[in-house]
């Protein structure tokens, strides 16, 4: 059986070490979950959190962790979190190679 896993981008890792040296806690996580809804049929959820739950897969680059519960990564497997910085704004972006459609919003998503 293949692990399943997410991975962060370098300009991802960077931009959540940052954040975390502006909110002044070095053990904040960044979390994405995918929940029902959303324009699509699912939406991710992109927060912090210092707490590893259970069912919690903990991922790692250059020194940050990204956290995806067992449900979410069934969904998210092989998916890519990035940040880009574009002239209309600035953004995690999850690059889902298992989603088949998506939303213009860039956080909605659906898989057939």
């Amino acid at each position: 059986m293949t692990q399943r896993k997410v991975t962060l981008t370098e300009n991802a890792a960077k931009r959540v070490a940052h954040l975390r040296q502006l909110e002044g806690d070095d053990g904040l996580m960044l979390r994405v979950e995918v929940n029902g809804g959303g324009c699509s049929g699912f939406q991710y959820k992109i927060d912090f959190d210092s707490k590893v739950k259970d069912d919690d897969h903990k991922f790692e680059r250059d020194g940050v962790y990204l956290l995806v519960d067992d449900v979410s990564l069934d969904l998210m497997d092989g998916a890519e979190v990035d940040f880009v910085e574009e002239l209309i704004g600035a953004s995690f972006q999850i690059n889902n190679p298992n989603a088949t459609a998506s939303c213009g919003c860039g956080t909605s998503f659906n898989i057939m």
